[in-house]
């Protein structure tokens, strides 16, 4: 559509997506772009917010973990600047504690990676829970429990490595290996 100035007028729905994955960004940004969403790429929390001053997106889809801040900051900013903003935190490092995090910050969904663009286009829609999600009958593995303990204790520290280690009395170091595996599946 053109607008009085001659211009093309783009008004398809903005879509913010940060990860700092280049080629997953490249392959997803195409995606969403056939599927109605005028896509702008950041790669980090500081690169998505110099995006985002003078136009606050519709809808975002934002990584968890990435250099620098965690994704879940980003999420309490884009709702400071419009709280309509339909979001949804994509990871792979889910956890209960962060999944919770992200839904109190605003999110409006969370997502464990690998996701199709099908499955985040529905999330971004999704205005309610689903009540006939299957409730598992097998209990978290003692590994993820782990992994669940202490995704809660580093967001109760507010994601300080030095003072999540002391909190679970271990080595600074024998957490960031922890920290740096993925999570092991139930």
């Amino acid at each position: 559509m053109m607008d009085t100035g001659g211009a093309q007028r783009d008004d398809r729905p903005r879509l913010l997506l940060v990860d700092d994955d280049a080629t997953f960004c490249s392959v997803l940004s195409r995606a969403l772009e056939k599927r109605g969403f005028h896509v702008r790429v950041a790669q980090t929390v500081a690169e998505a917010l110099s995006r985002i001053e003078d136009s606050p997106p519709e809808y975002a889809v934002i990584d968890l973990k990435m250099p620098g801040q965690s994704g879940l900051a980003l999420v309490s900013k884009l709702k400071a600047l419009d709280e309509r903003t339909r979001i949804v935190v994509l990871t792979g490092y889910a956890s209960i504690a962060t999944a919770v995090e992200a839904i109190k910050l605003g999110a409006a969904y969370y997502l464990s990676k690998p996701a199709d663009a099908d499955d985040i286009v529905a999330a971004l829609h999704r205005d309610s829970g689903d009540e006939s999600v299957p409730v598992s009958e097998k209990p978290l593995s003692v590994d993820r429990l782990a992994w669940e303990h202490i995704s809660r204790v580093l967001s109760e520290h507010h994601g300080n490595v030095s003072a999540t280690a002391r909190a679970l009395g271990m080595y600074r170091r024998t957490l960031q290996r922890k920290l740096n595996k993925r999570p092991v599946r139930n």
